[in-house]
């Protein structure tokens, strides 16, 4: 046939040649769904990063974690479409310059401060890697793309034949933010503790706030006082409560001992009170002490001025337990007069 379209067997074999030459590149990059993709790092290659890394200094693994590099370390093989000029070849490899280019473009968009185009989580610190078309994702989940789709294609732009570079910018960003946290929450700690002491140290004007403040005061003084006695808290109070009985006798029997017997004006000045006062009920068994059936001797003055009826102050200092009773109303020792102050009264 194509010796009757006048075609000489040298054309016939460049036609043929350009056909098998087309089909393998659309084999290759369009059709074939298993297309293997080059390594990272070539198994040759590997040995030359690691000599490079020696060279450069970055021995310790902060260092090797914060350098940025591209991971693409080969240009893919032309194919043989490519080679005969039938197909445009891939542009070449991009330069440092245009590497920050794309980087400022990729900040500038903020594309590492936001989730993975593909998963949909946040970066925190796994790998991140930098497409040459200024777009971020994460280095395994682009993998994992690459690896299921069987073609170099941008997950968002749809970009083919890109390069990848390794970057940090995601993980800089969070433990900046983890860094702030960080102050933040020790901040508000050295606060909250600096106005627990003010309020410790500090009287507040609030007359609630002030008598809470004076309770914890003594609270404090207290639990303190006990929590430094050497000696068991019963028995010092119970030394206390005797010394304080003790000191009430003694106390109690240098009033005895004062007080002396009144004489005839003093008696005369006591009735003069006991008029004043105007009180005629005995205060012991609450009746009258004036009376027709009464005696003359019915009525017993005492030398604090209180009244009572003989016979009810004689069963009251039956019934003491002191060996010398005191007045029941004013509990002051007394001397005591019979009269018929009530008597006359009446």
């Amino acid at each position: 046939m194509a010796k009757r379209k006048g075609l000489t067997s040298k054309a016939i074999n460049t036609l043929v040649l350009n056909s098998a030459a087309l089909q393998d590149h659309i084999t290759r990059n369009l059709l074939h769904p298993n297309v293997q993709l080059p390594a990272p790092f070539p198994r040759g290659e590997r040995k030359a990063a690691r000599i490079i890394l020696k060279q450069t200094g970055l021995q310790t693994r902060d260092q090797r974690e914060e350098r940025e590099y591209v991971l693409d370390s080969a240009l893919r093989p032309l194919t043989l479409a490519q080679k005969l000029g039938l197909v445009a070849s891939p542009a070449g490899r991009i330069s440092e310059d245009e590497w920050s280019r794309v980087k400022a473009r990729s900040v500038l968009q903020g594309d590492s401060a936001q989730p993975c185009a593909i998963c949909r989580e946040e970066f925190y610190l796994q790998p991140q890697v930098l497409l040459s078309c200024s777009h971020v994702f994460h280095r395994a989940c682009l993998q994992a793309f690459e690896r299921f789709s069987g073609r170099r294609c941008c997950p968002v732009c749809r970009k083919e034949q890109y390069e990848t570079r390794v970057i940090h910018d995601a993980a800089r960003l969070f433990r900046h933010q983890c860094a702030i946290r960080i102050q933040a929450r020790w901040r508000g700690y050295v606060a909250r503790e600096r106005y627990k002491k003010l309020r410790k140290s500090i009287c507040p004007k609030d007359t609630q706030l002030r008598r809470k403040f004076f309770e914890a005061k003594l609270q404090e003084l207290n639990d303190s006082f006990v929590r430094y006695c050497h000696t068991d808290t019963e028995s010092f109070l119970s030394d206390i409560n005797r010394s304080l009985s003790s000191s009430r006798r003694v106390f109690q029997q240098l009033e005895r001992k004062q007080v002396s017997e009144p004489q005839e004006d003093d008696w005369e000045r006591i009735q003069s009170q006991v008029v004043q006062r105007g009180v005629w009920d005995c205060p012991i068994c609450l009746t009258a002490l004036c009376g027709p059936s009464l005696p003359t001797d019915a009525t017993a003055l005492l030398s604090c001025s209180h009244l009572f009826h003989r016979l009810c102050l004689e069963a009251f200092e039956a019934f003491s337990i002191e060996s010398r009773p005191s007045c029941p109303l004013c509990r002051s020792i007394y001397h005591k007069k019979i009269t018929h102050l009530g008597t006359n009264i009446s």
